[in-house]
């Protein structure tokens, strides 16, 4: 079975195709708004004239390295590529401000890498057992899971709470924006019938991180840039990643257990797996201000999402996220079913998917290796180049979402309120996109939990797995508030 999984990757074609849709990945991954979906989502068609095995080369080298396309962006010009960079984005950024451009592109990779490998070779060990814990969770769960999400927003206030929350609370107004999937009711559209689908993720985040920019831009110029132009091109030592290993491992580990669970994501991964290592660290105050362990926690657990999320796929037939329900698609086009059965009936195909992923991994190693020197230089290009181009790229990502005209205007807006009242006011950003992205799968498998109980919030208290989420989330909250506490009390 392994020999010939391995006759039908090792090919010439398979392994061009293989490497052309890393490449592929880490451009769109990288242009925010342009996500490793809609890449395998466009490239999809293209592949209907290809066997399965090729179909599969391109479609996965596409999700791998869309995944740690995201934080090149993130780190270089303070925009994510993809919503599951955003906390790349809190320490990879002042690291670049600070001269250390290659050396935070360089983390980023390394642990993207480390991440991808070793989810895959819990993929090849543990995937049928983890499918079957996965289905253990249910709406009551994933509401616990998405509350020990939200509880990173402590930690990325900064000096001022009071900003931060009020950034959360803006981002939870707009997920409520639209349609009640539910009732089917209207809420807060203002009268304005283009918003009854409610506001895409991507003109949100587009518009509040990267035209907010370019906006800045214009009213600055004229104006010397502040921006640190000097940068190192240093190559992170793997024996300094592996000084953090305690942290490396549990990040991977909750990548892993997060992706494993159908509906989450890479998103969801990075935020638990920052607020984790954050709570864990001795110096937690380093968090934000350019660190090494605020690059290497979010983006070592979001690339282990991409080994992950085909353990419910190949196991049960139950997609892990959005871009492995697009791959689902091209198995069933090519009349491949997946499901309890798979293993059985399509053993060397399994065993070649797990090879495309370890494949694709270190392509984007090396590929990336190659180009991180070119990336780095983007910090230093003259600003009244980068940001027309960065304009043009926010105004494609935006309309890419949904091909509609409205999201661009949409992106516009939030450019305007991520300029004149995030920016001017000082208010962070990150709390606002961590409520955006969460507050939506919140709501709606809070509604759908309760729904489903006979006893009401009871179902929160009843479910064992719920009562620890929500356990831990509380003490996340806490834990930090009584540590100072009694520090101060201490040093009175």
């Amino acid at each position: 079975m392994f020999l010939e999984a391995a006759t039908h990757l090792f090919t010439l074609q398979n392994l061009l195709l293989l490497s052309l849709g890393v490449a592929v990945g880490i451009i769109f991954g990288a242009i925010p708004g342009l996500s490793s979906v809609i890449g395998i989502t466009l490239l999809l068609p293209i592949t209907y004239s290809l066997d399965i095995y090729s179909s599969l080369c391109v479609l996965i080298g596409v999700y791998c390295g869309g995944i740690y396309g995201g934080s090149i962006t993130a780190i270089l010009i303070d925009t994510p590529g993809a919503p599951a960079s955003a906390c790349t984005m809190m320490d990879g950024h002042p690291m670049a401000k600070n001269g250390r451009a290659g050396m935070a592109l360089s983390i980023a990779l390394r642990a993207s890498f480390i991440g991808g490998i070793v989810s895959v070779l819990l993929l090849v060990l543990l995937g049928p057992t983890l499918a079957r814990a996965a289905l253990q969770f249910g709406p009551a769960e994933m509401f616990g899971l998405c509350l020990i999400g939200l509880t990173v927003i402590p930690s990325v206030v900064g000096d001022n709470p009071k900003k931060g929350f009020l950034a959360a609370l803006l981002g939870l107004f707009v997920t409520v924006i639209g349609g009640d999937a539910f009732s089917g009711l209207t809420r807060m559209t203002f009268g304005i019938g283009a918003l009854r689908g409610g506001i895409n993720l991507a003109p949100t985040m587009i518009g509040v991180f990267a035209f907010s920019q370019v906006i800045k831009k214009v009213f600055q110029a004229g104006q010397p840039d502040s921006t640190a132009q000097d940068f190192t091109r240093q190559t992170y030592p793997w024996r300094s990643l592996f000084s953090h290993w305690k942290m490396l491992l549990k990040s991977i580990l909750l990548g892993t257990g997060i992706g494993a669970i159908p509906g989450t994501g890479p998103s969801l991964a990075a935020f638990v797996a920052y607020n984790s290592a954050k709570n864990a660290s001795r110096q937690p105050e380093k968090f934000g201000t350019g660190c090494e362990e605020g690059i290497i926690a979010p983006e070592s657990a979001n690339n282990a999402v991409t080994g992950a999320a085909f353990i419910p796929l190949l196991s049960l037939g139950i997609p892990g996220d959005t871009a492995t329900a697009v791959l689902a698609g091209a198995m069933t086009i090519a009349g491949v079913a997946t499901g309890p059965t798979f293993y059985s009936t399509n053993g060397p195909l399994a065993y070649s998917i797990m090879g495309i992923l370890l494949l694709a991994n270190v392509l984007m190693l090396l590929q990336a290796s190659v180009l991180t020197k070119v990336f780095a230089r983007i910090a230093v290009v003259p600003t009244e180049i980068l940001f027309p181009v960065v304009g043009v790229f926010c105004i494609l990502g935006a309309y890419s979402s949904s091909n509609s005209m409205f999201d661009v205007w949409m992106m516009v807006v939030f450019g305007m309120i991520g300029f004149f009242i995030f920016d001017k006011f000082g208010i962070p950003k990150a709390p606002f996109i961590i409520a955006r992205i969460l507050g939506s799968m919140a709501e709606v498998n809070l509604r759908r939990a309760l729904q489903m109980s006979p006893n009401g919030a009871a179902i929160f208290f009843t479910r064992p797995i719920a009562l620890l989420c929500i356990a831990i989330s509380l003490a996340t909250i806490f834990y930090p508030l009584w540590k100072n506490r009694k520090k101060r009390a201490s040093a009175q």
